[in-house]
């Protein structure tokens, strides 16, 4: 008797990264495509309605990310899911600790191997009550703020910008501003501009820096004070940058304060 294919999505908001995946899979013999995303809310749809067995699903998309997909769905609704992410290599720890499979951009054919290998045997398994609880940790551990903790932010970041390139350390990036699905990095040298959400950047650049409002971020050790202003709290940055902190924020701001050596 023949084995069931694996009937796969792939869900990725880069053109290229989604056609190399779909590619891939196309030449394994036992492998179904049943649908691409190019982001989160056509990837949460698919999986209600088509219902795969496999997803690999990247991290990093505007508007809704991957743990938005998984949360939108239900950790026991999800499929099997490889994650796929450009996150630094020491992010990925607490993947590794819950067992769920990532593929680091820009990965190898053997890479790539290795994970759909991972992802049939789990499927053969079908151990998907104990995936299930696997997830919900790597859930809860990205809620509660430990899988920033568990990042050692890169030592650089690369950002492109009218035709050039520029390297940052995020030891320079004072705070950074949301605006829409792109966030504005601020450096004592000037701003750029980063594609990217405000909740895939907290996690890229680790523990230095800091939610303090819906819309702002600071590198904690950028900060001089903390002060009242007209009933409201402010940080007050070296560089003279004032910015209010959000009532939501200030218990995260207080907790993080008290860590700092």
């Amino acid at each position: 008797m023949t084995a069931s294919p694996i009937r796969t999505l792939v869900v990725d908001d880069q053109p290229v990264a989604r056609r190399r995946l779909v590619d891939l899979l196309n030449q394994e013999a036992d492998i179904e495509l049943v649908g691409e995303c190019a982001d989160g809310r056509a990837a949460v749809d698919a999986v209600q309605r088509i219902g795969p067995d496999l997803v690999f699903l990247d991290l990093q998309m505007p508007e809704l990310d991957g743990f938005g997909v998984v949360e939108a769905i239900g950790v026991d609704r999800m499929p099997v899911v490889v994650f796929v992410t450009a996150y630094d290599e020491h992010a990925l720890r607490a993947f590794e600790i819950h067992a769920v499979d990532y593929l680091l951009k820009p990965f190898s054919n053997d890479r790539f191997a290795n994970a759909l290998s991972h992802a049939r045997r789990q499927l053969q398994r079908q151990r998907a009550e104990e995936f299930s609880e696997r997830l919900l940790q790597l859930m809860r551990t990205a809620s509660s703020g430990q899988l920033d903790a568990a990042v050692e932010a890169p030592s650089r970041m690369m950002i492109k910008a009218e035709g050039r390139v520029a390297f940052v350390s995020p030891d320079e990036i004072n705070w950074v501003e949301a605006e829409g699905n792109y966030a504005r990095l601020y450096l004592d040298t000037g701003s750029h501009v980063l594609r990217e959400t405000m909740k895939g950047l907290e996690v890229r650049m680790g523990h230095r820096f800091v939610r303090i409002h819906r819309c702002h971020a600071i590198n904690i050790h950028r900060l001089h004070e903390l002060r009242t202003a007209g009933g409201e709290l402010e940080a007050v940055l070296k560089d003279g940058t004032a910015l209010r902190v959000g009532q939501s924020y200030r218990e995260k701001l207080e907790e993080r304060l008290k860590r700092m050596p």
